[in-house]
C-alpha cells in the first residue's frame, strides 16, 4: 500500500480507530504486523494514517482482534476505500488542508449540527457574505486565495442539495445575524437567504436570542458530524489559526451536551424565521 506525505483528517481518524481496536484487544504492533505479513513500521504508519490500508486487511485485523461490532467494522472498511476522490481534491495544494478536511467531513457525515456565534454557518452563506468574511482576515489574504475559498465554500453546500442530502441542524446566535459582513445590503440578502434555505426539509435553523444570556462554548464555532456509527462521530472547532478536530469520548459527550443545550434554549424554526425577518427589516 502507498504512503501519504500528509494524511487527511479522515485518514488519520481511520488509523486512530485501528490503533484503538488493537489496544482494546490487548495486542501489539508486532502481532498486527504478523497478521498482515508486514513489518511493525508499516503497521505504525497505517495507525497514523500515513500509509493506506485495504478493506481486506481491516477485516483481518478486526477478526483477530475479536471485534464483533459488524456495523463499526463496515464503517471502517468504507473509510479505507480510497478509490473515490472527492471534489475537494481539486483544491489540494491551493488551500489549507483544514478547509479540505472540513469538506470531506461534511460529505461523509450522516447528520450535521453546528452552532455559530459570530458568522452565519458556512453551509448557508451566500458568496458575497463569504467573500466579506474572508476579506476581513489579518494579515489580508491575496485576492486569488479569497476567490478560491469562496468557490470551495459554495461547493461545500452541495451536501445539502445532492441526492440523499445530509440532515443539517444549525444553531445561530443573534450576534451572528447582526454582524454586517459586507454591509447592510449584503447582510439583508444573507438573512433573507437563511429564511429561504431553512424551509428545506433537511435543514433546520434555530436562533438563540441575546436575552438568553450566557451560553456554553461562547466564542467558538462548533461543527458536530455524526459518523456512520456513533463511534465515528467527530467535532470540528474553528479557531484563529485554523480548524481543530477531536473525537475523544469525553469531548464528544461535552459537545453533544452543548448541542442539546442550544436545541432547548433556541427559538423554534418558525419563530427563528420570524426573528430573522425582523432583523432583516431593520436593515
Amino acid at each position: 500500500m502507498p504512503t501519504r506525505s500528509t494524511p487527511t483528517e479522515r485518514q488519520r481518524r481511520l488509523g486512530a480507530e485501528l490503533r484503538k481496536m488493537r489496544l482494546a484487544a490487548g495486542q501489539t504492533t508486532e502481532y498486527a504486523a504478523g497478521l498482515l505479513g508486514l513489518d511493525r513500521t508499516k503497521v505504525s504508519n497505517m495507525e497514523s494514517g500515513v500509509r493506506a490500508i485495504s478493506p481486506e486487511r481491516i477485516r483481518i485485523l478486526a477478526s483477530n482482534y475479536d471485534c464483533g461490532d459488524q456495523a463499526y467494522v463496515d464503517a471502517l472498511v468504507a473509510m479505507a476505500d480510497s478509490r473515490k476522490r472527492g471534489w475537494w481534491e481539486q483544491y489540494r495544494g491551493n488551500l489549507p488542508q483544514g478547509l479540505l478536511d472540513v469538506a470531506e467531513l461534511e460529505w461523509y457525515a450522516v447528520r450535521l449540527r453546528s452552532y455559530q456565534t459570530v458568522h452565519v454557518p458556512g453551509l448557508l452563506q451566500l458568496s458575497g457574505y463569504a467573500r466579506a468574511v474572508f476579506d476581513s482576515a489579518l494579515p489580508p489574504l491575496p485576492t486569488s486565495e479569497v476567490e478560491l475559498r469562496v468557490a470551495q465554500r459554495m461547493r461545500r453546500q452541495q451536501v445539502l442539495e445532492r441526492d440523499n442530502p445530509v440532515q443539517y441542524i444549525a444553531y445561530v446566535h443573534e450576534w451572528a445575524l447582526r454582524m454586517q459582513f459586507g454591509g447592510r445590503r449584503a447582510t439583508r440578502e444573507q438573512l433573507t437567504h437563511l429564511c429561504e434555505v431553512s424551509e428545506r426539509e433537511n435543514v433546520e435553523l434555530q436562533v438563540l436570542p441575546v436575552e438568553v444570556g450566557a451560553f456554553p462554548g461562547a466564542g467558538h464555532a462548533v461543527l458536530y458530524a455524526d459518523g456512520a456509527v456513533p463511534e465515528l462521530d467527530t467535532v470540528q472547532l474553528d479557531s484563529a489559526h485554523g480548524g481543530e478536530f477531536t473525537h475523544a469520548d469525553a469531548q464528544l459527550a461535552k459537545y453533544r451536551a452543548h448541542m442539546d443545550w442550544w436545541h432547548t434554549k433556541s427559538l423554534a424554526p418558525q419563530a427563528s424565521r420570524d426573528f430573522i425577518h425582523s432583523i432583516a427589516s431593520q436593515l
